[in-house]
């Protein structure tokens, strides 16, 4: 079947360029979509972007110059939705990639926003907290006119947390002369923060694990799981599915990997590692080359750590049924098409690690209301959002006759399209 070029082609050479790959898929979704040319410019162009200078007085007594960035995609669906980070290497083309994937992102599990980043310039291993804080409030300050819980809400990201946000929002309400908790989320529970949004990513990995195993006919307790990456996102996956019943044979991370064929005890490993920091030398498995791990066969591999694990390089050595994207980019476009042609079942990244951004909505929500749910009503709510926007994915590969990362592009661009169609060009 036929597809758009995209506007630089994917090579050997850029394959690991992650925003070509999203250009790329962008590219096909659009053109199997049919849409004109017009709709394509506004949908790949940010509505606004913002160039701020932080000068900031450091601990020493020297002032230094921090630049940030603040990209708001589009805003077609809702108010503008992405973290900040904090990185030596922020750009703002990243900045703007970024806030194009919240977009699609957010689309794909129907929830209204659209899609915003930030970022500044800094390495945080080389600053105080009292260094962070100034480079956090001043850059807050400089951006306060782009962010609001009717225009943009940020939240954090690399390199930043929630004792961070807690400073943007304390910075933005003491502008606006109340509290305004519903600027930004991932904020402490204590300052208007949601029960369940530490574990909502690897909770939705989980999630649309299970409904695609139900779509293969394995049954869960028969499931054998490779996690790559054992932080928030992996590590809670790993923690919540074993709970489920899933058998976790292996965990990978950046210092080696872990095996049990019968299971490994997560609960024990993540001891293991937090009094040795390291997840080796664990006596409930046997260690293995990080490089090989990846690679076992098992029925769900979950790549929830960096970008770019799964290349036109390695993907003929992957061994699973089902392929669960917990981390951004995982898999590169020539990948897509060595996956394909092994018959494994993608779960794209807009889709799989969504619970995340679900799970800072209903904080927003609960801000606004002055309204706090339980535990068991955010997971429950949850899980009503990812199993219809995995079934809406599927329907939508199985109608198009596409695999399912283009079908959620194709989803979550047919979404914002129409809500540009429906309320027009102002002029």
């Amino acid at each position: 079947m036929a597809t758009l070029t995209p506007q630089v082609p994917i090579s050997l050479e850029n394959e690991k360029n992650p925003w070509l790959a999203a250009a790329a898929r962008f590219d096909e979704a659009a053109m199997r979509l049919k849409l004109d040319d017009g709709m394509c410019k506004v949908l790949r162009t940010p509505n606004k972007e913002l160039t701020v200078n932080i000068p900031v007085q450091l601990d020493d007594g020297r002032i230094e110059v921090f630049t940030g960035y603040r990209v708001q995609h589009s805003l077609a669906r809702g108010p503008a939705k992405g973290g900040i980070r904090f990185a030596p290497d922020v750009t703002l083309d990243e900045v703007r990639a970024l806030a194009s994937w919240m977009t699609w992102k957010c689309a794909v599990v129907n929830i209204p926003f659209g899609g915003g980043k930030g970022g500044v310039i800094c390495d945080p291993n080389l600053l105080s907290d009292i260094e962070l804080e100034k480079i956090t409030r001043r850059y807050t300050a400089e951006i306060i006119d782009f962010i609001g819980p009717e225009r943009d809400v940020p939240a954090p990201d690399v390199n930043t947390n929630e004792k961070m946000m807690a400073w943007v929002m304390d910075t933005y309400s003491m502008h606006m002369r109340h509290t305004v908790t519903a600027v930004v989320t991932g904020k402490p529970m204590a300052l208007g923060g949601s029960r369940g949004r530490p574990e909502a990513t690897g909770r939705g990995c989980m999630m649309v694990t299970q409904r695609a195993l139900q779509v293969l006919g394995i049954a869960p307790e028969a499931a054998r799981v490779v996690i790559q990456g054992f932080g928030n996102v992996g590590g809670m996956a790993a923690r919540l599915m074993a709970a489920a019943g899933f058998k976790i044979v292996a965990i990978v991370e950046y210092d080696g990997a872990v095996y049990n064929p019968h299971g490994l005890d997560i609960l024990a490993l993540q001891k293991h590692r937090k009094e040795t920091g390291s997840i080796t030398g664990f006596s409930g498995g046997e260690d293995m080359d990080k490089a090989e791990g990846m690679f076992l066969p098992c029925d769900v591999l979950i790549p929830a750590a960096t970008e770019n694990v799964i290349t036109s390089q390695n993907a003929d050595r992957v061994r699973c049924k089902i392929l669960c994207e917990g981390a951004n980019g995982p898999t590169t476009p020539l990948a897509d098409l060595v996956l394909a042609e092994k018959n494994v079942f993608v779960i794209p990244d807009i889709l799989a690690n969504a619970g995340g951004v679900t799970v800072s909505y209903f904080e927003w929500v609960q801000d606004r209301q002055g309204y706090f749910w339980n535990e068991k009503l955010v997971n429950g709510r949850l899980q009503e959002i990812m199993d219809e926007s995995f079934d809406a994915v599927v329907e939508y590969a199985r109608a198009h006759k596409v695999n399912n990362r283009i079908a959620a592009y194709m989803l979550a661009l047919d979404r914002v399209a129409n809500a540009i169609r429906l309320r027009g060009i102002y002029a």
